[in-house]
């Protein structure tokens, strides 16, 4: 755990996947920092999610980290991260694609889109674990991010 952390990183898991979200959260459970996972199961509850649309998702916390599959129901993924990039305050948020794909064209997509990083599924679970482990020691330990409010 970082020694300075007070409170809690909030990340939002986007993913229509059951099993996936649960190896997800594992993983993140199983880091050296302090989080507290939300689940979204389509594109559209992550952007209620986010823009704490009443009643459901009036007291939602902002997340510090996004970890978004590509390909769901309802609204896909690159579309979330569209309106997340038409969002002044949404756009600040760091977004990490964790999807299957590993096809070159969505990669370029994702982040031409605002992705902040791209990761295709380990198959193998110890593999997943050491992603998700890099992705929570690079977001919560190495960079600084501006306070999503914009105040300093």
């Amino acid at each position: 755990m970082q020694q300075n952390q007070v409170a809690p990183f909030e990340v939002l898991i986007v993913d229509d996947e059951p099993g996936d979200v649960e190896l997800i959260r594992s993983a993140i459970d199983d880091g050296r920092f302090i989080c507290r996972t939300h689940v979204a199961h389509d594109g559209v509850e992550a952007m209620a999610f986010m823009r704490k649309e009443a009643p459901r998702h009036a007291g939602a916390v902002t997340p510090d980290l996004v970890l978004l599959d590509l390909n769901m129901p309802k609204m896909t993924g690159r579309e979330v991260l569209a309106a997340m990039q038409s969002s002044d305050h949404l756009a600040r948020i760091p977004v990490v694609v964790v999807t299957t794909s590993d096809v070159e064209r969505d990669v370029l997509q994702a982040y031409d889109l605002g992705a902040s990083g791209f990761i295709t599924k380990p198959v193998d679970i110890e593999q997943l674990f050491t992603a998700i482990h890099g992705i929570q020691d690079y977001w919560f330990g190495v960079v600084r991010k501006p306070t999503l409010d914009g105040n300093a």
